[in-house]
């Protein structure tokens, strides 16, 4: 039945995929909310959405030129389209700081969504859901799973180079930050420069004497977790894994 001069493509059955769109979008968003990301419930509600809405104008918005056959209408392009907006937004998400990358499950969660929201607007539902559901298990259980897994497998582990101002105390803070996250240090090499050499973050102006640190360590804990607070902690100008190819001093 044409509604607004258009023979199809609002009826209800629109509405429900439009509805589902929202509705699986704002799950996702949801779990990020509560964990205090970047983008929250508005954010993903939206983009998948707004990726369900262009799937349904790309399959129905066109049908009043279509005459004799003479005009070709694919709605894989519109898709397409979808793929590069949403990787715009992606890449406003992930952010680098020091030596620590941060937004990347968030930036890969809206990709996710535009998927499950065009998926919805094509009307294919039921892979939009099980598409919703496996996000939740990605981001709820696989974690503890290579948590629990870490536990029988030994692997070397590199030692977490740190580079601290030479102040009296600031061994100890660092210690006591990878103390905390559930690691022991078996072993310390302490080396003293006299200033802040080239590549490494000119933090105070006056380019005062610097340790850098290189803790060995043992345990379970999250080590890209004490990189990232590390790098939070006053007085440290840079922390990584090393032969981590991210790092930069």
């Amino acid at each position: 039945m044409a509604a607004f001069g258009e023979p199809t493509g609002q009826g209800w059955t629109q509405v429900v995929e439009l509805t589902a769109a929202f509705g699986l979008s704002a799950l996702i968003g949801f779990e990020r909310e509560l964990k205090q990301k970047s983008a929250g419930i508005r954010t993903y509600t939206v983009v998948g959405f707004a990726s369900a809405l262009w799937m349904l104008v790309s399959k129905y918005g066109f049908t009043d030129v279509l005459k004799d056959g003479t005009v070709i209408v694919d709605p894989s392009r519109v898709a397409a389209q979808i793929v590069a907006g949403v990787g715009f937004i992606g890449g406003g998400i992930i952010f680098i700081k020091r030596d620590s990358v941060r937004g990347l499950t968030t930036a890969a969660g809206i990709f996710l969504t535009a998927a499950i929201g065009a998926c919805a607007g094509a009307g294919l539902v039921l892979l939009a859901t099980v598409a919703t559901a496996g996000y939740f298990v990605a981001v709820l259980l696989l974690p503890p799973v290579g948590q629990f897994a870490k536990r029988f497998v030994e692997l070397p582990r590199p030692p977490l180079r740190v580079h601290f101002l030479d102040d009296q105390g600031m061994l100890h803070k660092v210690i006591e930050k990878v103390t905390a996250a559930g690691f022991d240090v078996k072993d310390i090499s302490i080396i003293h420069h006299d200033a802040l050499g080239a590549g490494v973050e000119q933090a105070d102006p006056r380019k005062r004497p610097f340790v850098e640190a290189h803790l060995y360590l043992d345990g379970t804990g999250d080590i890209h977790a004490v990189v990232s607070e590390l790098s939070e902690l006053d007085g440290v100008l840079s922390a990584s894994t090393v032969g981590d190819a991210s790092e930069s001093l």
